[in-house]
């Protein structure tokens, strides 16, 4: 999976599922996708925050990427922002020091600080699901799309491959059957949970899911999905 800033329950749902996590650090950037932003709720309305990028070209991969010089200025705005709108959230005592720490992270390459959120979420979750970087496994890594995903799997000697179901339309099941390996997609049973006195908005950042939701209550989250193929 690329590596994604705090993405939404269905990310850690896929994290929690699987018996090996393979996060990209050496996949193509993309400003249109969740490396460095998403949405957290003020006010009662989806909100996106973005973190600032140090100027670079497009086609380069996400590890070649850094946050700008001032970036810190910027992000202690974005927490300013987050401190405001759940300071009254039944759990921001105990979830805003874990964002605060996740957003300070001194780390300026942009895949060592997404990775460090990634792991610092799965530790306050009790995920325990192996994280791997991809470029440290022993493939042809030119490879694209399926092909390098299935000399994933068969590097790591896997038989099993689960994608979120955003990606069903990315990998045809013939492909993956003829190497042996099962394909299936992860779909998501969003919950349902109270936002302050506001109506309910879906699919935001895991941030949201901490300030309301207890740990133990966001595990059974992790469980709430369901399986299936293409």
């Amino acid at each position: 999976m690329q590596p994604y800033f705090f993405p939404y329950i269905g990310y850690w749902q896929l994290v929690n599922a699987v018996d090996c996590f393979v996060v990209y650090d050496n996949i193509q950037f993309s400003k249109s996708g969740w490396f460095y932003r998403n949405y957290i709720l003020l006010n009662g309305k989806k909100v996106l925050f973005t973190l600032p990028l140090k100027k670079d070209s497009s086609y380069i991969d996400v590890k070649n990427r850094f946050l700008a010089e001032n970036a810190r200025e910027q992000i202690k705005k974005i927490l300013h922002q987050i401190q405001n709108g759940y300071r009254k959230a039944p759990q921001f005592e105990k979830a805003f020091p874990l964002v605060k720490d996740i957003f300070l992270c001194e780390k300026n390459n942009l895949f060592d600080y997404i990775y460090n959120s990634i792991e610092q979420v799965c530790s306050y979750l009790g995920i325990v699901t192996p994280l791997i970087v991809s470029s440290t496994i022993d493939i042809d890594h030119k490879l694209k799309s399926k092909e390098k995903v299935i000399a994933i799997n068969k590097a790591l000697s896997s038989n099993h491959y689960i994608n979120l179901i955003g990606g069903k339309e990315l990998y045809d099941n013939e492909s993956f059957k003829r190497q042996n390996i099962q394909l299936s997609f992860l779909e998501s049973d969003l919950p349902i949970y109270k936002q302050f006195q506001f109506e309910f908005q879906p699919s935001l950042s895991i941030i949201d899911i901490l300030m309301f939701n207890s740990p133990k209550e966001i595990k059974e989250m992790l469980e709430k999905y369901k399986l299936t193929k293409h």
